[in-house]
């Protein structure tokens, strides 16, 4: 447990320090808490629950000092495209399902802690994190709509049907929901960019809660948030039958990853500016556990904030302390606020979420995407349209992921295969690329660099290229210089054989030099070398020239 090597290290002054930071997130995270449950379709209490239980025991798990768990938005709009196709949000089968949903999530996180699988996070490239984020935050926005102009829109619709129904009954806007809504998300706009040092959420939602009474909207259709009834979290059984498990598990595992994402994300951006080694592994023990203890006390999934983490890292936050100090503080806070939360309308809180989803679009990495990478934005651009396409927000993932891995998998197939010759300006090792600098080439033997892995999917590319040159009726031999060549599977050992055999059948040889040594272990343990002939492998290009040269001199004699 990771909290018995920082806790030795507290002092006053990091207590204290810890302390401020504490009460700086509680804080932000009032109105956050309230929003992201809405986005979810959960009573506003579950989400302050999640924002209570998940800093208090990520604090002994989590290898990051600075990651703040707790709802999210992008985790609260796919918990609501999973649950909302099995239950009607805001009922009561709704919130049994997200607090089964949370368990699942976190065992299946913990799994994944314990057999090691921390890496697994990089088969989610960070196109598909922006592009997904983008889309939930389009989405997001969209779905509040309804709030902010009081009008009726049906629920599980796609962002296209969103629009669709808001252009064909704009006559149902109600004026007085749509001004309140309105003037919440300009004033936190302009809190915003007055007075940054304040909570200009919570500011925004209280102008919004004064302007509605200001103009008695409510008696002119202006709905309210439902009161919170009960702040303190108790304890929870969670309904794991059988049929419950198998209805979430697959949700389970789309949520839970993408909680693991965002959580290693965020932590590892913090950690740059905080020089902390960060355990992918001890984070995904931390998150599972989280969900785990945090289900019984209902509480649903949650990740890594970015905004809460990043403020607590900005407050001088110096240990996971900071996270429960902000814990006590929202319950106390709560205690005095939550009956004034029967005054918060619905309009005033939309205004609110759909600012929430402008600021989740990371413009910045999108534009670097778009300039670097067609690929990539390819994969981004995909997720983010399937995210407002399909109702299943977990599906736009999916593509995602298998849309990078088929980019990468294209890309490797097809390595970059060198043909190289003397070259006397070179003065590192005396050879360059023969095409690219019209070099003449030796007219009995051939050195190909190949620069990729020899693994079934580039095996075909490679041997036509070998095909090609063994066509030209100069080249007798060929030396393969492996320098480049990072791995080699089984179908690779067979490709090599067989091409050795081929040019042996041709009148000439093939020849291999510079293995690295995860390479050369990997074919020593195998019959490669057996059959292959310790011979015809060099530890160098230099070695293998001077063997080639030499068999070519005694041939010729």
């Amino acid at each position: 447990m990771p909290i018995f090597e920082w806790l030795p290290n507290t002092t006053k002054k990091t207590l204290w320090a810890d302390i401020l930071a504490g009460l700086t997130g509680a804080v932000i995270v009032l109105p956050q808490g309230i929003a992201f449950a809405l986005i979810a379709g959960l009573p506003p209490e579950i989400g302050l629950y999640t924002a209570m239980i998940g800093p208090v025991i990520a604090a002994f798990f989590q290898s990051s000092y600075h990651i703040i768990s707790g709802p999210t938005t992008a985790i609260s709009i796919v918990v609501f495209g999973i649950l909302s196709q099995v239950a009607e949000p805001m009922s009561q089968q709704f919130v049994e399902y997200a607090i089964v949903l949370a368990f699942l999530a976190g065992v299946f996180q913990l799994l994944l802690g314990a057999l090691k699988m921390g890496k697994l996070v990089n088969f989610v490239s960070h196109a598909v994190v922006i592009g997904f984020t983008a889309g939930a935050a389009v989405l997001i926005a969209a779905k509040q709509l309804k709030n902010v102009f009081g009008m009726p829109v049906p629920r599980g619709i796609t962002f296209f049907e969103i629009l669709q129904y808001l252009g064909l009954h704009l006559s149902q806007i109600n004026g007085y929901a749509a001004l309140v809504g309105i003037a919440t998300l300009v004033s936190a706009v302009l809190f915003r960019k007055l007075i940054p040092k304040l909570p200009y959420m919570l500011l925004a939602m209280i102008f919004g809660t004064l302007l509605n009474i200001w103009i008695d909207g409510t008696a002119h259709g202006v709905q309210l948030i439902d009161k919170i009834e009960a702040v303190i979290p108790v304890f929870h059984l969670p309904a794991l039958t059988i049929g419950n498990i198998r209805l979430l598990s697959a949700g389970a595992v789309t949520v839970g990853l993408l909680s693991l994402i965002q959580t290693i994300s965020i932590a590892r951006a913090i950690a740059v500016h905080s020089h902390q080694r960060i355990d992918a592994n001890q984070e995904f023990i931390g998150q599972g556990i989280t969900h785990i203890i945090g289900s019984f006390f209902r509480c649903y999934v949650g990740a890594g904030s970015f905004t809460r983490s990043g403020v607590n890292f900005q407050a001088g936050a110096k240990s996971p302390l900071s996270g429960i100090f902000a814990s006590a503080f929202l319950l106390a806070i709560l205690l005095f606020i939550a009956p004034w939360t029967a005054y918060l309308p619905t309009p005033a809180m939309g205004g609110i979420i759909v600012l929430v989803g402008y600021n989740l679009i990371d413009f910045v990495h999108i534009k670097k995407i778009i300039k670097a990478s067609r690929t990539e934005t390819i994969v981004m651009l995909t997720t983010f349209v399937t995210t407002l396409l399909f109702r299943q927000l977990d599906f736009a993932i999916y593509i995602g992921v298998v849309l990078a891995l088929i980019f990468y998998l294209m890309r490797t197939s097809t390595p970059r295969i060198v043909t190289l010759a003397k070259d006397k300006s070179n003065k590192t090792d005396g050879y360059s690329n023969a095409h690219l600098y019209d070099l003449v080439e030796h007219p009995l033997y051939r050195i190909v660099r190949i620069d990729g892995s020899i693994y079934f999917g580039a095996v075909d590319y490679i041997a036509e290229n070998l095909f090609d040159l063994s066509m030209e009726e100069a080249p007798k031999y060929v030396i393969l210089d492996l320098k480049g060549v990072n791995f080699v599977d089984v179908s690779g050992i067979e490709f090599l054989l067989h091409e050795h055999k081929r040019w042996i059948e041709l009148g000439g040889d093939l020849f291999l030099c510079n293995l690295k040594k995860p390479v050369r272990d990997f074919l020593k343990k195998s019959s490669f070398v057996q059959e292959y002939g310790m011979e015809n492998i060099f530890k160098n290009r230099a070695e293998a020239i001077e063997y080639v040269e030499d068999k070519l001199k005694n041939h010729a004699l």
